[in-house]
């Protein structure tokens, strides 16, 4: 895949929303640099669920394909030497440290657009770069509980939940590879680099762009989260998650008389596609108790003639089965740095009917930084020297 061919971009990216952030444009065929302490960066040493593929992360497997990996001590004068010779061939620059750290390090934006006017510096941070809030450890858990996204979650009678992934650095991800490929386009027009910013704070309320407009503008809310088993406040009944006799389906838009007719249910023929939300839980009960009288094997053919909108519930085990998913080849299999198997989530677009490629599986830390080095100019002599005096490092 060569959408991105020719741009060069440094990533000094942790945690998760940077790194996929980066590895979507590396996956569209830019040249993304990972510049990692020497140490290696969190994702490499923190891995989701403790687990860990020969030696590798499994959060370094999600965020690392595609990229090279270069080891630089930032705290080094040689260190930082080497990255202000890098910037001056680069097109991007990406990084989600706290707010004034690169600054202080002399790798803010000011200093880099002076070596590289044309520079898109790209930022993300947990609630933005300045505010009271700018200098809070950004996490997914966190901005779910502030966002409002977790009061929204869940039943009335229940407890706020937390989403089971962290999808607020995941969408906050997409935004932050989208606002680059914007400024990438706008510079084709102007010419000029800019800095560009995202933060995970307005990331949670863009996940909830829809149901915050209608609270914004009046709409009634009762309850922060959706009574009698339906998913959320805002929607009419029955949508949301029932359980079957033997496990559970999702019922999304149904009118009552497309429900009585799929469900074989006489009671829900007195309402009107009118009650769908004024008399929301009376009908979500009654669909509830009728869900519960048979199997979802046997429901499931019932829906889809009286078409109605639903869909039985998976767990990560029937995914591997799921043949739209293998229609569309979604779990790919490489060999790993280390020499083991692993499994990955493809690139979740297709252009002319094709999925990008995995070029580089996630790299050992260092893997590229004599070849990165080498391209701006420095001999064998020079990083032999670096590495001696600990500015950069390479794999072992």
């Amino acid at each position: 895949m060569n959408l991105l061919d020719g741009v060069k971009i440094l990533s000094f990216n942790h945690y998760l929303a940077g790194p996929l952030a980066a590895q979507t444009l590396a996956d569209l065929g830019a040249d993304v640099i990972a510049v990692e302490p020497i140490e290696g960066a969190f994702q490499r040493n923190w891995a989701v669920a403790n687990h860990f593929v020969a030696g590798d992360s499994v959060n370094h497997l999600a965020t690392g394909r595609n990229k090279r990996s270069i080891a630089v001590d930032l705290k080094h004068p040689d260190g930082i030497a080497a990255v202000k010779k890098l910037v001056a061939t680069s097109d991007v620059v990406m990084e989600n440290f706290r707010p004034g750290t690169m600054t202080k390090l002399g790798l803010g934006y000011e200093s880099l657009k002076a070596i590289n006017p044309g520079l898109i510096y790209a930022v993300a941070t947990g609630f933005g770069s300045e505010g009271p809030y700018k200098d809070r450890p950004g996490q997914d858990l966190l901005l779910q509980a502030m966002s409002g996204l977790a009061m929204r979650t869940g039943r009335a009678d229940g407890e706020p939940t937390a989403v089971g992934a962290v999808i607020v650095d995941q969408h906050a991800a997409s935004l932050y590879a989208m606002s680059i490929l914007a400024a990438l386009f706008a510079r084709t027009r102007t010419g000029k680099g800019q800095l560009v910013e995202v933060n995970l704070y307005q990331a949670a309320l863009d996940l909830q762009v829809e149901p915050l407009t209608a609270w914004l503008n009046g709409a009634p809310s009762p309850t922060p989260r959706g009574p009698a088993g339906i998913a959320a406040w805002f929607s009419p009944g029955p949508y949301g998650i029932h359980a079957t006799a033997d496990g559970h389906l999702a019922i999304s838009m149904a009118a009552p008389k497309a429900l009585a007719a799929g469900l074989d249910c006489e009671e829900l023929q007195r309402f009107g596609e009118a009650d769908s939300f004024s008399k929301r839980e009376e009908i979500t009960r009654i669909v509830a108790a009728r869900l519960k009288q048979k199997s979802t094997a046997d429901w499931l053919p019932l829906l889809e003639a009286a078409r109605i909108w639903h869909a039985p519930v998976q767990d990560y085990r029937d995914l591997e089965a799921d043949p739209q998913l293998r229609h569309l080849g979604v779990f790919k299999c490489a060999e790993s740095a280390g020499g083991a198997q692993i499994r990955m989530v493809a690139h979740p677009a297709r252009y002319d009917g094709r999925t990008p490629e995995v070029r580089l599986v996630p790299q050992r830390l260092g893997a590229q930084t004599r070849e990165v080095l080498g391209e701006i100019g420095y001999g064998a002599a020079d990083i032999d020297a670096m590495i001696a005096g600990k500015a950069v490092g390479v794999a072992r």
